[in-house]
């Protein structure tokens, strides 16, 4: 009876032992580092468009499986849904809205050659092969799948400029590799493709195409472990004499024969410049054969950008969800020269940068709003290449980018959303640029008269029926004018101040204050009709990817004037509340991207993105906190289908990772961070200069979502705001979590967050 009362007791002893294990913190790092935490998975499902493959952080190259299945939800080439493979490409985009890239795609097969890739319907008479998620290895860095159809085991990685592969074949006289230069993602279509073999080990050529960048153009030049013994030519599926072939759908076979087990590796260089500087960036980047070795360092560079922001959580679903936003954030703006310096610019020259990576894909729009703040934080070298890339495009193309993609001005989106960002950097004492040509940049982009701009200037908003989209329109020139304003300032421009200024309170003239809303404006007293705020017409509207609702909450950079124009604190919080559970149609025509309602606010779309962290400036703070945790928790989850909408090129988790950590900048250029509900434990950010901000969150829990203190390096501090200038210098601080909405910490006119620091 004592021994099966001690067998209890112990029993009894490690079952609470697990049970506090259980709720202790996940180990800030295991063994495998922080890359372990990563699923890329995560966004493959739903609406997420994330890229799958390998790659290194803000990488030329994106290596990686593409489905042959077409549409939205293929915008990145690949989704989870899909069990199909047509080839390996060399360049992919991660989480837009439009498909494109796709460049360089090398597909392995055996038997007959055959160069037609075949269709969903019929996927027999293709080279197409069919797959397994089982039998897929997704990490950062590397991808490892099995191609069904010839028992061929594909692995891939990647450097800065390089991807290589490794295939694994079975025995065969008839083994093959197949670049096809006609095959691309999207609305991306094949104007001119050239081909050549250079020797028994290697072959060169480009690829021009058309889509959503309009002019685009990339090299390469691949190295084969195994010599080739044939290679032939294609012109679309003709067999054309010779191994030297340029046109538009040009494709080539390397044939070789191969024993069971047999691994071939490829190394593939590539530039938007030459065949010669491909190759020049595989011997820089990839000299040697060591595919481990590329892995391990794909691996070490990824945990290397971990390391600028190291958690403790209360679980594995938490590390998971916060380190793999975190490398989403990292995919792009992606490097755009070769390591001699050289790019293709937007003039179409080629350009040798001095002192900056030249990068590109600028999704300005979605980033803005804090993937580009993160990056004031962790990211210094990366914030200066940013930033002189888009003034070299300034300088090649008349005004700071748009959506830029590949040396292409897409023009696509609302605003002129590189102003804010480059305001953030100057802002904040960034001095690795010419900050009086990014005055210059900013200034003329904002003087222009395309896109709205000459009616802002003229009337002071954009007559609903010469634009489509104007009220969105507006209303982001404002958020963007304000910011131009602040760097005016500084500057000691007081001319400039006072009439950007003006212009960034010109999103007062879209509200309607009968109706209750912002609204599309026809002239001084003419407003458009019929008008409903809850409807939603895809892009020939009046807002973009949303409605009146939304809109009417997107003033980011004047909060207090917004609460004001609502009829003041109590009418705003009321309208806000609203927000959140308001229900109505929004048509027909509504947009696929307004996703993750909470009433009417999407958080699946960016301008809803700062509207949960309103209360702080409305003396209601455990009302963001509210908001904040139940975004954290269900609308970004640790499965195929965790992101509620596009990822959108690192936005949408960057979200994640600053609210995780606890505080977001609602304005996107006032250097300011609003405390919202941190799900962390423990956060770490290592920042320049060799500092650390050690953020210290006490009592945390699902229900303990409230902030009740605060302290800043051992002060009590009760503002519901930290300035960027403050997390620069490094230091504690402490949050103590609580059940209950709170009382004391972040009330009063004292402690609410503001646009402009007084």
């Amino acid at each position: 009876m004592k021994k099966q009362l001690v067998l209890a007791s112990l029993l009894a002893l490690v079952n609470l032992s697990s049970q506090a294990q259980r709720h202790q913190s996940q180990p800030m790092k295991k063994a495998g580092g922080l890359t372990q935490y990563v699923d890329p998975y995560i966004g493959t499902g739903f609406h997420g468009h994330v890229f799958v493959g390998a790659n290194v952080p803000f990488g030329a190259v994106q290596l990686g499986p593409t489905n042959i299945s077409e549409g939205w939800d293929w915008c990145s080439g690949y989704h989870i849904s899909d069990s199909t493979i047509i080839g390996f490409q060399h360049t992919h985009l991660s989480g837009t809205g439009i498909g494109d890239l796709g460049d360089i795609s090398f597909m392995p097969t055996t038997g007959p050659i055959n160069v037609y890739k075949g269709s969903n319907k019929d996927l027999k008479s293709g080279y197409v092969s069919l797959f397994s998620h089982k039998d897929e290895v997704v990490k950062p860095g590397y991808y490892k799948v099995k191609l069904k159809k010839y028992d061929i085991g594909v692995e891939l990685t990647a450097s800065t400029r390089v991807g290589m592969h490794k295939y694994t074949f079975p025995a065969s006289k008839d083994a093959h590799i197949l670049i096809d230069l006609q095959e691309g993602i999207g609305w991306d279509r094949p104007m001119e493709t050239y081909i050549k073999q250079v020797d028994k080990n290697t072959i060169c050529g480009y690829r021009f195409s058309k889509g959503w960048a309009d002019d685009q153009r990339i090299y390469f030049t691949a190295v084969f472990s195994k010599p080739i013994k044939t290679f032939a030519v294609y012109d679309s599926t003709a067999n054309v004499k010779g191994t030297e072939l340029k046109g538009e759908k040009v494709k080539g076979v390397i044939s070789f024969t191969t024993t069971k087990g047999e691994v071939v590796y490829a190394k593939v260089g590539i530039s938007p410049v030459s065949a010669e500087n491909a190759m020049l960036n595989i011997k820089a980047e990839i000299p040697g054969w060591d595919f481990n070795k590329v892995v391990t360092d794909a691996d070490a560079a990824w945990n290397k950008q971990f390391q600028k922001i190291v958690i403790k959580a209360d679980s594995l679903s938490q590390m998971k969800k916060f380190y793999t936003a975190f490398y989403h954030t990292m995919i792009a703006p992606s490097i755009f020269n070769d390591v001699n310096g050289e790019y293709w610019g937007t003039d179409k020259k080629v350009h040798k940068n001095e002192g900056f990576n030249n990068v590109t894909t600028f999704s300005l729009w979605d980033t803005y709003r804090s993937n580009n703040p993160l990056s004031t934080i962790i990211h210094p070298e990366h914030v200066n290449d940013m930033i002189n890339s888009m003034l070299a495009i300034y300088q090649q193309q008349g005004s700071l980018p748009v959506w830029h993609l590949m040396a292409n001005e897409t023009n696509c989106m609302v605003g002129y959303s590189a102003v804010p960002v480059v305001a953030d950097a100057l802002l904040k004492g960034y001095k690795g640029f010419d900050a009086n040509l990014a005055y210059e940049a900013m200034k003329t982009t904002a003087m222009g008269d395309d896109r709205g701009i000459k009616y802002v200037k003229k009337y002071g908003y954009i007559p609903a029926d010469s634009s489509r989209e104007s009220v969105s329109m507006g209303l982001e020139y404002a958020i963007d004018d304000w910011s131009l304003a602040q760097v005016a300032k500084k500057l000691g421009k007081t001319e400039d101040y006072a009439y950007f200024s003006k212009r960034g309170a010109y999103y007062k003239n879209y509200y309607d204050a009968k109706a209750g809303f912002m609204r599309g404006r026809l002239s001084q007293d003419a407003w458009r009709t019929p008008y409903s705020p809850f409807i939603s017409i895809h892009e020939t509207g009046d807002f973009t990817e949303g409605n009146g609702w939304q809109y009417t909450f997107l003033v980011p950079q004047d909060v207090e004037g917004l609460i004001d124009m609502l009829g003041g604190v109590d009418k705003f919080n009321t309208k806000l509340d609203s927000l959140f559970i308001a229900q109505g149609d929004m048509g027909k025509f509504k947009s696929p991207d307004v996703s993750g309602l909470i009433g009417q606010y999407a958080h699946g779309n960016e301008p809803s993105h700062p509207m949960s962290y309103y209360y702080a400036y409305s003396g209601k703070p455990w009302k963001t906190a509210e908001k904040v945790r139940f975004i954290l928790d269900d609308f970004y989850t640790d499965k195929p289908d965790g992101i509620i909408g596009n990822e959108d090129v690192g936005q949408m988790s960057a979200w994640y990772v600053l609210s995780a950590v606890g505080f977001y900048p609602v304005n996107p250029a006032n250097g300011l961070y609003v405390f919202g509900s941190p799900v962390v434990n423990e956060a770490t950010l290592q920042l320049q200069g060799n500092k650390k901000f050690h953020v210290v969150v006490k009592n945390n829990g699902p229900k303990n979502k409230y902030i009740q203190a605060m302290t800043l390096n051992g002060a009590n501090y009760t503002k519901t705001y930290i300035k960027h200038t403050d997390v620069m210098q490094g230091g504690e601080l402490v949050i103590t979590m609580g059940d209950k909405p709170g009382t004391v910490w972040g009330v009063g006119e004292a402690n609410k967050a503001v646009s402009v620091l007084k």
